[in-house]
């Protein structure tokens, strides 16, 4: 071999070479360890939710211990770091499920959640993609096992269970409203759905307001003064900070047999010039404006935001949620109108007419639904007015006078 052709030849052998420990080094930079940036504890009444928050999926083993009751959850490829710590102090003497946490780091890319139960419990743990600032989530709901919340007040944990095995329609009445004229025979059955909720803040304005937390103070006001009528009743699918998905809202309002059913919510748009209250129902032949359109995606997107396991999430267009009659469209639009024109004696309008497009959580079939967005969050001035006792009164005494101007409306037919 001729001196140049020597070195030609080792110079490719040392290039081979380069390439090799390049490749070798970004396979390390791909295979780079999850990062957890944030943990987030939400106790209730009806389940408890962890999330952990990553730079990367996150896969898991999970399985469970006895005397005493744990769960055991090992997430490979990442490093214990200062925000998983905090978890054990995320945990409070309240929480019905969960007695304390432990996590420490099990092997070299390995760390264990331990869950110590105060009772035994049914865990589902999934997975979330990114979405609405979110990175990605491993979340792990506890469910107190089956057959310990037979409560015909609040059927929401034996609703959350029949979801969870797609199959929610199940116990369901077929004609929601009870027989007897309401107000008359029985009480008018009204339920109040605060949006959002859990993992899903709503619109946050900039003060940092967060809608879900107006929105249930509203609800519990306008409760109160739906008790103090002598042939109303009042349910809510949530009171506390926690995710309901949105078809088990409306199936609450099925069980519930009611009569009428209020989302209450807190607009946000990318104008922070927007302001005024609205009303909106559902529309089956497509929104009525772009506005109601936009709106409707958004809360549409609330399942996506607060975190459903696809397990529970099976139904079809053509379940009776989609069988919405026209006539109780029609309703609705009637009902919006009467809260409309309350609304707005209290404050500006966005709009004066009834929106209308696809809301999910609108989809009840036989009861006329509406929801209210109170203000919009995004607005500085009406941020401040929702953060006060006054206009939160003066908006709850708004919506029961639209219910009872309605009601009024319908006993005359």
């Amino acid at each position: 071999m001729s001196h140049s052709n020597h070195n030609l030849t080792r110079r490719r052998l040392l290039q081979s070479a380069a390439a090799t420990w390049l490749l070798s080094v970004s396979g390390v930079g791909m295979a780079a360890v999850a990062q957890v940036i944030a943990v987030r504890v939400w106790p209730s009444s009806s389940y408890t939710r962890v999330t952990l928050e990553s730079s990367q999926p996150l896969k898991y083993k999970q399985f469970t211990l006895g005397n005493p009751d744990r769960i055991v959850v090992d997430i490979e490829n990442i490093h214990l770091n200062s925000v998983l710590k905090t978890i054990s102090s995320q945990f409070h003497e309240n929480d019905p499920l969960v007695k304390n946490a432990r996590i420490g780091q099990f092997d070299k890319n390995t760390v264990r959640l331990v869950l110590e139960l105060k009772q035994g419990v049914d865990a589902k743990i999934f997975t979330l993609s990114p979405v609405a600032g979110f990175r990605h989530r491993l979340v792990m709901d506890l469910y107190p096992l089956p057959g310990r919340y037979d409560n015909e007040e609040d059927p929401l944990l034996a609703l959350l269970e029949d979801y969870n095995k797609g199959d929610l329609e199940r116990t369901l009445p077929a004609e929601a409203p009870q027989a007897g004229k309401a107000g008359r025979d029985r009480p008018l059955v009204i339920m109040l759905d605060p949006g959002h909720g859990g993992e899903d803040p709503g619109a946050i304005g900039k003060n940092k307001t967060r809608e879900k937390d107006i929105v249930l103070q509203i609800a519990r006001r306008l409760r109160t003064l739906i008790e103090r009528e002598p042939n109303m009743k009042a349910y809510m699918t949530r009171n506390e900070d926690v995710f309901i998905p949105l078809r088990v809202r409306v199936a609450k309002a099925r069980k519930q047999r009611a009569d009428l059913f209020i989302s209450i919510h807190a607009d946000a748009f990318t104008n922070r010039a927007a302001r005024g209250s609205s009303v909106f129902a559902l529309s089956k032949k497509g929104a009525t404006s772009t506005a109601a359109r936009f709106l409707a995606q958004t809360q549409n997107e609330s399942d996506l935001i607060g975190g459903v396991s696809m397990s529970g999430d099976r139904y079809l267009d053509h379940t009776m949620f989609d069988l919405v009659q026209t006539l109780t469209i029609n309703d609705s639009l009637k009902f919006g109108k009467e809260i409309l024109t309350r609304l707005g004696k209290v404050n500006r309008l966005h709009k004066n007419s009834v929106d209308q497009a696809g809301f999910a959580v609108l989809k009840a079939p036989d009861i006329p639904s509406v929801l209210v967005e109170t203000a919009f969050i995004s607005n500085l001035e009406e941020e401040r007015k929702l953060r006060t006792s006054q206009f939160q009164q003066q908006i709850a005494q708004s919506i029961l006078d639209g219910i009872k101007a309605y009601f009024a409306s319908q006993t005359r037919r």
